[in-house]
């Protein structure tokens, strides 16, 4: 005689529709640049509001130049960020000074704006030790090369804090590629069980290198994975930059007070390739896709908003721009101009005393660098 075949007693699948239902995406400008969310709307000053335009256009200059430097040979590994200037400067812009920044490798504008000397980001690009040097007393750490890393290592830094008792946060960033890593996960998860101040952002700008987002997970949303570890989780419009802001903002709010970390999902797109390493989108990317991302972009959407509170105009952009361009190339020239590392240099700032095995081979290269 069969088994009896019970009537299912849950609907796993209604179960899983409800909570991805929840998960709205935030948005308070369309993409004609009109306020669509009163509510969720940031209180910021015309200052404030100016300053935020202002670093995202000196950030577009930023990539613009970059990318070109990189062509001409006087960068190493570099990361196109157009097209996802409001999900990382205003992000950054509701935070603190306090607070540490643990980026991914696409996220040196961050820590730019957080105080790391612009001559640094390219000699960290060019893999030069000082690129990084004196980062301890900005509250950031290295961006980090190995897909997913800083969500580990974020769970730990915003641990400390709480342990510490400071009023601040640990913040990180990674693509849709990384939130596919177990390091995203365990991040998340750790933060959660220890009620940690931190704040996890993933910038969905659609593809992992080549992998569009729908291969990487049956999921509808990155931030619905929130809910397994149990904290607040918020799909936002990564291309609107009072969304991003107001999101991070909040996230923050609640963290310094106690109520543990937030996970927000970003979308956004990436308008250049991967990295400046051989990476070619137009293999994977449609132009129609690219057409349909550049309708939303963030500095087009903000700049409308802006002119028409009459808070910006094409002078003052122009005088943003004039000021990248001598910065960048100020900046070029002190990292030119920096000695090139050394071999004792590195071996040197790796130990406070050599090891007897090394002792040896300094000496053998100092002898080396000499001639």
């Amino acid at each position: 005689m069969g088994a009896k075949t019970n009537k299912e007693q849950v609907d796993v699948k209604k179960t899983l529709e409800n909570i991805e239902a929840q998960f709205e995406m935030l948005q308070v400008l369309n993409e004609k640049g009109e306020v669509v969310n009163e509510a969720a709307l940031p209180d910021l000053t015309n200052e404030q509001l100016q300053e935020l335009m202002k670093r995202m256009v000196y950030t577009r200059i930023l990539d613009q130049r970059s990318i070109s430097l990189n062509r001409q040979g006087r960068l190493g590994f570099y990361a196109p960020t157009a097209g996802q200037e409001a999900s990382q400067i205003a992000s950054h812009f509701a935070l603190e000074k306090e607070d540490f920044i643990l980026p991914g490798y696409r996220d040196v504008p961050q820590i730019v704006w957080h105080g790391l000397p612009l001559y640094q980001a390219f000699l960290w690009s060019r893999g030069h030790f000082a690129g990084l040097k004196g980062t301890e007393e900005l509250n950031v750490l290295p961006p980090q090369i190995i897909i997913g890393a800083q969500y580990v290592q974020t769970a730990g830094v915003a641990l400390g804090l709480k342990k510490r008792g400071k009023k601040a946060v640990a913040i990180t960033y990674t693509g849709d590629g990384g939130s596919s890593q177990g390091d995203f996960y365990e991040g998340i998860n750790f933060a959660g069980a220890f009620n940690a101040p931190a704040i996890f952002v993933v910038q969905n700008n659609q593809f992992a290198i080549s992998t569009p987002r729908e291969k990487q997970t049956a999921a509808k949303t990155i931030a619905q994975k929130g809910v397994a570890v149990g904290i607040p989780s918020i799909l936002v419009d990564g291309m609107d930059a009072l969304a991003v802001y107001s999101a991070v903002h909040d996230a923050r709010e609640r963290a310094i007070n106690g109520e543990g970390p937030t996970l927000i999902e970003t979308m956004c797109y990436r308008y250049g390739p991967h990295t400046m390493a051989g990476d070619d989108p137009t293999r994977y990317r449609t132009s129609d896709l690219d057409t349909e991302w550049e309708k939303k972009d963030p500095l087009v959407r903000f700049r409308s908003y802006l002119e028409k509170q009459e808070l910006w105009n094409e002078e003052m952009e122009n005088e943003v721009i004039e000021k990248a361009k001598e910065d960048i190339k100020v900046a070029i020239k002190k990292a030119d101009d920096t000695p090139k590392q050394k071999v004792t240099d590195l071996m040197s700032i790796m130990y406070e005393e050599l090891p007897y095995n090394l002792k040896e081979q300094y000496e053998i290269y100092r002898e080396k660098e000499s001639k």
